[in-house]
């Protein structure tokens, strides 16, 4: 009898701490983790490299023809991303391509274009997928959604400690004003905006720290998937 494949929605807005928790929560569950937004982050990463207007939805439609995004996974689980068979798993986390990631995730031909690869990732593995429209685009039949969120000031502190710690640093007040200015892009592009799935549970982790936020969310999905088996 073919094994029962699980698939687990988190959204929520950017600095939420979707992706450190979504990875978390899959190693412990034995679940293939999927970062959508470092897919999106690849895209925005070589329009950057083609000098193209960000502001110009044609001219990054232009560029999806030429361009093959894949996702591979190494011996140590965590997934890299390849832009025309480069790995850009480093360079995708610096704060000018979190910029563009947001403009390029609001053109619907990339949205369109990425889908099918999303979805085919959840038809062959138990998945934690996180992005900011999971639960209502990509999975929207998922076992499990969950809407993961803090407060902006919550979220722009701990940004700050990890640009930090990657040697990027940038002031607090920076990265609260970028990340507000993204909350707004995101929340109301019209092409699939952030928004809760009406039957998505919300996790606010801004007075948790790390480690209780994963057994939040842990249970959650543990609770959920028990409903669903």
């Amino acid at each position: 009898m073919k094994k029962q494949l699980h698939a687990v929605a988190i959204d929520g807005p950017s600095g939420a701490g979707k992706s450190t928790l979504a990875r978390a929560a899959a190693a412990r569950l034995h679940f293939l983790y999927v970062d959508t937004g470092a897919i999106y982050r690849s895209i925005g990463w070589y329009a950057l490299q083609k000098g193209i207007s960000l502001e110009r939805p044609e001219e990054i439609e232009k560029l999806l023809p030429g361009l093959k995004i894949a996702v591979s996974y190494g011996e140590d689980g965590l997934q890299h991303m390849l832009v025309n068979g480069e790995d850009v798993t480093d360079r995708i986390r610096l704060p000018e391509v979190s910029a563009a990631a947001s403009k390029v995730a609001a053109v619907g031909a990339v949205r369109s274009y990425l889908l099918e690869m999303q979805r085919q990732l959840a038809r062959e593995h138990d998945v934690i997928m996180d992005g900011r429209d999971i639960g209502t685009v990509v999975l929207p039949d998922a076992d499990c959604k969950i809407f993961l969120t803090a407060s902006a000031e919550v979220r722009a502190r701990r940004r700050c400690t990890e640009l930090e710690q990657r040697g990027t640093p940038q002031t607090y007040e920076t990265v609260l004003a970028d990340m507000r200015r993204r909350d707004e892009q995101d929340c109301s592009r019209a092409v699939a905006p952030l928004k809760q799935a009406e039957d998505a549970v919300l996790l606010d982790t801004s007075e948790l720290d790390f480690a209780h936020s994963v057994e939040a969310l842990v249970g959650l999905i543990e609770e959920n998937i028990a409903h669903e088996t």
